[in-house]
């Protein structure tokens, strides 16, 4: 008789057979940077996250440092903001002069830790869209040059990684182009390949400030119904050229997140947005949930779903948790 319950008799035999193991190597903690100086604020929607200025960066430097997660990926909220979204593609704007700032922290602690760029023009312009407006819709190939722009400002100030966010078509080609002609061959291109219009971002707006004032996503956002339109995203960023590729979001998607792993030999990424750190958040503080044993599930749920990295509001606690044997 098969006894597939002997292998789960004690602790460290279930630790010795699991299938899959979270590390913090393979996590990324997003962070907000702000315009001004000596900022550091919570977002109200997002418990024990903040908005940072470039110089009050050094307790995240830290903190990501000491969690040995693999590094952090960076969102701009500039002071100022207009209809083509200038200050995504400022070479001294909110996100260059973090990654300048963190890079010098890193060298001054002898330590190193990726720094990714995202790229869109969301948080930049004042009508909230992801690209420039014509007639009241989002025009796609003129769009295009100032993602280029924006990518090349991140890699120009030292970032380790771009990824633009903004799901417009051709987006990472028009990236990969302008960095190789740049001189940035070297510089890999993460794509939100497969981003779906999702109720889960709103957190995430609120901390950047970034609610489209009209109409909304869908026409260049994922419609959520659909598995097989993803597969085919992700397979027009690898043409492209990406070097990694990515669903977001992450928890309610994976089914979407195993059929990539079927389909492409390129490292994926998956999301873990706001709404689903939101969600836990809140849970956890009314007593309805274990907040530890709930992330380490959703996050083993990820990476069993064939995820190679995870980007996650969690992971800073993620990491203490499991440093603290909690």
């Amino acid at each position: 008789m098969q006894r597939l319950r002997r292998l789960r008799r004690t602790r460290a035999l279930r630790d010795a057979f699991a299938e899959t193991q979270v590390r913090a190597g393979a996590l990324i903690y997003p962070v907000f940077v702000c315009a001004g100086s000596g900022v550091k604020e919570e977002v109200p929607s997002m418990p024990g996250v903040f908005r940072y200025s470039a110089d009050n960066l050094s307790e995240v430097v830290d903190a990501v440092l000491s969690a040995g997660i693999a590094g952090v990926m960076l969102f701009g909220i500039p002071a100022r903001k207009d209809e083509c979204g200038s200050g995504a593609y400022e070479e001294d704007g909110v996100v260059p002069q973090a990654v300048r700032a963190i890079r010098a922290l890193l060298r001054a602690r002898g330590g190193e830790f990726l720094i990714v760029a995202d790229i869109c023009l969301c948080e930049y312009t004042s009508h909230g869209h992801c690209g420039v407006l014509k007639d009241g819709d989002v025009d796609n190939d003129a769009s295009l040059p100032l993602h280029a722009r924006a990518a090349l400002a991140a890699a120009k100030a030292g970032a380790d990684m771009v990824a633009p966010s903004s799901m417009m078509d051709g987006v990472v080609g028009a990236i990969r182009a302008t960095l190789d002609g740049a001189g940035y061959a070297h510089l890999p291109v993460m794509g939100y390949s497969a981003k779906f219009a999702s109720v889960f971002y709103g957190p995430f707006r609120d901390a950047a400030d970034s609610a489209p004032q009209t109409g909304d996503r869908k026409s260049y956002q994922m419609d959520f119904r659909n598995g097989r339109e993803a597969l085919r995203e992700i397979a027009a960023d690898e043409s492209e050229g990406a070097d990694v590729v990515m669903v977001k979001p992450a928890l309610a998607y994976l089914d979407v997140v195993r059929a990539a792993r079927a389909q492409t030999r390129l490292p994926l990424a998956v999301y873990n947005v706001s709404g689903e750190y939101a969600m836990v958040k809140a849970a956890a503080r009314a007593g309805l949930l274990d907040e530890r044993r709930t992330v380490d599930e959703i996050f083993t749920a990820f990476f069993r779903a064939g995820a190679d990295l995870v980007i996650t509001y969690h992971a800073l606690d993620w990491a203490r948790w499991r440093r603290e044997g909690v």
